[in-house]
């Protein structure tokens, strides 16, 4: 109590001088007025003095410790705080009377954080208070964290304390974060002010490696290679590489996603003019190259680069090499096994008569997933199994009759062009 009136004391003596400061800039003549000033900043700074001095001596008896974090560290925004900010919310929100709700940005749910600004936390049976504080150095609206604790679990609170704090504040915010997916925004105005060459939506897809359509011996060794490469950080860091990995996902369309093609006939000599309101691609090689190499990708972390080709023998050689699409997956055509994939996502069927037949016709005719997957699904509101598999079977046996008819209509073509030689070479012999 005594502190407390002393303090009080000393802050309206402060607050007099003060007064009696902008009363001399009024009213007293120039020389008089630059003497009493420095006469009541002497005084202050007397009082700046004590305060200093009581401050040493609380700390000096006072057996908390105190460590702020800021909200930011220079100009960048500190990632400890971020971390700090998420695990102090989350604490006994359960049980908090005050709560907040807000939608933060990239976040797939509504967050309910405690609205308390000191909130107690316990580890090991030891209690640590964090108070959140308005930055007094700054005018804008930063921040700051500060946790208090005793003196005499210094080495646990230093240590093992804010490990698990960051840890567990960096996991809420992974397991709350919204995934995006990033399309290349391509326009002649990237130079001009607040343009952006990528443009992002939430990723929402349902699809999962269960529900995906493929042989299940590639999905596994894909499944296989993505966890080695999520828990693989510090082998990348010891070979001095970025951790990163790229997939080349390939194969006739139908089986991945595919990209605008220029609409084209036969070439002629004449120079032909693009209108000027055509899209064209202003993606390049070197673009792509200087994007996966580039800085980029160096600094960041965990970076995963998925391509996809319908193409395949079309693509530089440069561009697929190892190092930069590190695997090369092969998505062909329709397996018996993808088609119980389908008929499992689309009917909830596992097994049926039809199966076998079904089987057979996907050995003897090249169906992609896509069009496996269009006659599997139900046109009407309730669900025919029966119906949907004999609909796949006519479309099977319908792609093995054109497909008959093709090959023959080749050889014939092949035929005819054979005879044609003959005849030519015997009219020039004659």
């Amino acid at each position: 109590m005594m502190i407390g009136e002393s303090w009080a004391q000393i802050g309206s003596t402060i607050a007099g001088l003060m007064f009696a400061l902008a009363t001399l800039q009024q009213f007293f003549p120039h020389q008089l007025r630059l003497s009493l000033q420095q006469f009541v900043l002497a005084s202050l700074q007397q009082f700046s003095l004590v305060q200093k001095l009581c401050d040493k001596l609380v700390n000096l008896f006072s057996p908390y410790i105190h460590i702020t974090f800021p909200e930011y560290s220079g100009y960048w925004s500190n990632q400890a705080f971020d971390a700090i900010e998420t695990y102090v919310g989350a604490l006994s929100t359960t049980k908090a009377s005050l709560l907040k709700g807000s939608l933060v940005q990239n976040s797939k749910a509504l967050v309910l954080t405690r609205d308390d600004r000191k909130v107690c936390d316990e580890f090991n049976a030891v209690q640590v208070w964090w108070v959140l504080e308005p930055s007094p150095t700054s005018s804008s609206e930063d921040k700051y964290f500060q946790l208090i604790f005793h003196r005499q679990h210094r080495d646990l609170i230093t240590g093992s304390y804010l490990d698990h704090v960051l840890e567990q504040g960096k996991a809420i915010q992974a397991k709350n974060k919204q995934r995006r997916l990033y399309t290349n925004n391509p326009s002649e105005n990237w130079s001009s002010y607040k343009k952006n060459l990528w443009s992002d939506i939430a990723f929402e897809s349902p699809a999962t490696f269960q529900t995906i359509a493929m042989d299940p011996n590639k999905k596994e060794e894909i499944i296989n290679d993505l966890v080695s490469f999520s828990k693989g950080k510090e082998y990348y860091m010891k070979l001095g590489k970025p951790w990163k990995r790229g997939y080349l996902l390939y194969g006739p369309p139908g089986t991945d996603v595919t990209g605008e093609r220029k609409k084209g006939g036969p070439k002629s000599n004449e120079k032909e003019t693009e209108p000027e309101n055509e899209k064209t691609s202003k993606v390049t090689l070197s673009g792509i190259l200087n994007f996966i190499d580039g800085t980029w990708s160096a600094c960041g972390t965990g970076r995963i680069f998925v391509f996809t080709t319908n193409h395949i023998d079309k693509l530089d050689p440069a561009l697929i090499r190892r190092g930069r699409m590190d695997m090369h997956i092969e998505l062909s055509y329709c397996s018996f096994e993808a088609f119980k994939i389908l008929a499992k996502n689309y009917l909830d069927v596992d097994s049926h008569d039809l199966f076998e037949k079904i089987g057979i016709l996907l050995k003897e005719t090249e169906m992609t997933p896509a069009d496996v997957a269009e006659n599997l699904m139900p046109k009407r509101e309730k669900k025919d199994p029966d119906a949907c598999l004999n609909s796949l079977i006519q479309a099977l046996e319908d792609a093995k009759e054109k497909a008959k008819l093709k090959a023959e209509k080749e050889k014939n073509i092949k035929i005819n062009k054979g005879k044609n030689m003959k005849f030519y070479a015997k009219r020039l012999l004659f």
